[in-house]
């Protein structure tokens, strides 16, 4: 019913040498970047930063499109004209993360799963309507002796396809997040078996819930150690893991696959899908959707204080060129 709305969406998001930025942190979450640089978490400073990314000077030539919270869809600027609008008028298209953050799963070692899928549906119309063009849900995986346990792979993997079915059934493309937390001491080893096993029931429950692969796109954590290992893992021993995970779990229909940074500094964040698009060819386009390792230098230039806002941006813009010419496997 969609198809052409879906297909022209995609085809926007999957240019090559450009990525996705995240920018939908929730106010909690916010609170804990600005401690570190010392801005008190009320609304006016997060509208104000947001404006900012808005605002940044020729990010369009890295970026295709941004995922933001609910609350930044209701900012504008002193003109009135909404961020998301204001994002959109540059070529970078608005999405909404539409998941409603973690609860505990019931009868598990602590593991945890997304709410929000009641009343999915009216939400996405609700937002599409003020512009939105895709959409965000993130289900979260541990790694540990007891876990991933096979109930939270596969109820992750059931509200992820519901999830990107309810998107399709309205023109929005889904972006299905199974991010597997770097948290702990565990193997690289231990991480590709329980990649393996989460890719092979999501696209299962895609199968089954008929969503659309050649209309969606995948945000999975790269194939990495837990990061209190040393050394950690590689570049390429990263890039190997991951395209060898990869290659066998995911479809050739997905069209792109933009890597998540979760818990990575933004160099190793670059080096590391730079390092996979050295690997030679592969059947989707292998490139980024990144919130910290995009935004922490911009961040801790910007401090909440205006005159630093133009520093601020040629900090984002560094980092968005660093990781385009990643995604082409150019990066030095």
């Amino acid at each position: 019913m969609y198809h052409d709305e879906l297909s022209s969406t995609i085809e926007h998001l999957s240019q090559t040498g450009k990525g996705i930025l995240a920018a939908d942190e929730s106010n909690g979450t916010i609170g804990k970047r600005f401690d570190t640089i010392g801005v008190k978490n009320t609304e006016d400073n997060r509208r104000d930063y947001r404006l900012l990314l808005a605002t940044t000077p020729e990010l369009e030539q890295y970026i295709s499109g941004v995922i933001l919270f609910a609350e930044t869809f209701k900012h504008t600027n002193t003109d009135g004209i909404s961020i998301p609008e204001m994002f959109a008028q540059k070529g970078i298209l608005p999405g909404i993360k539409v998941d409603q953050g973690l609860v505990d799963l019931a009868n598990t070692e602590g593991e945890k799963t997304t709410q929000g899928l009641d009343g999915l549906e009216a939400r996405l119309l609700e937002f599409k309507n003020q512009g939105a063009k895709f959409a965000k849900w993130r289900n979260v995986y541990s790694i540990s002796d007891y876990t991933p346990s096979l109930v939270a792979i596969k109820s992750g993997a059931e509200n992820l396809a519901r999830y990107a079915a309810a998107c399709q059934n309205v023109g929005i493309v889904p972006i299905v997040e199974p991010e597997i937390l770097m948290d702990g001491d565990h193997s690289i080893d231990q991480c590709a078996e329980a990649s393996e096993v989460i890719l092979h029931e999501l696209f299962n429950a895609l199968f089954l819930h008929q969503v659309a692969l050649e209309c969606m796109i995948l945000k999975p954590s790269m194939i990495t150690s837990g990061k209190e290992v040393t050394p950690f893992s590689s570049p390429e021993q990263i890039a190997e893991y991951t395209l060898s995970v990869f290659r066998n779990q995911v479809p050739a229909a997905v069209p792109s696959i933009n890597f998540l940074s979760g818990g990575q500094t933004p160099e190793q964040a670059t080096l590391n899908l730079n390092a996979m698009n050295n690997f030679g060819d592969q059947p989707w386009i292998l490139s980024f959707s990144y919130g910290r390792a995009l935004q922490e230098d911009c961040l801790a230039v910007w401090r909440g204080q205006s005159e630093h806002t133009s520093a601020a941006q040629e900090a984002l813009l560094k980092n968005a060129k660093a990781n385009s010419l990643a995604v082409l496997g150019d990066y030095q």
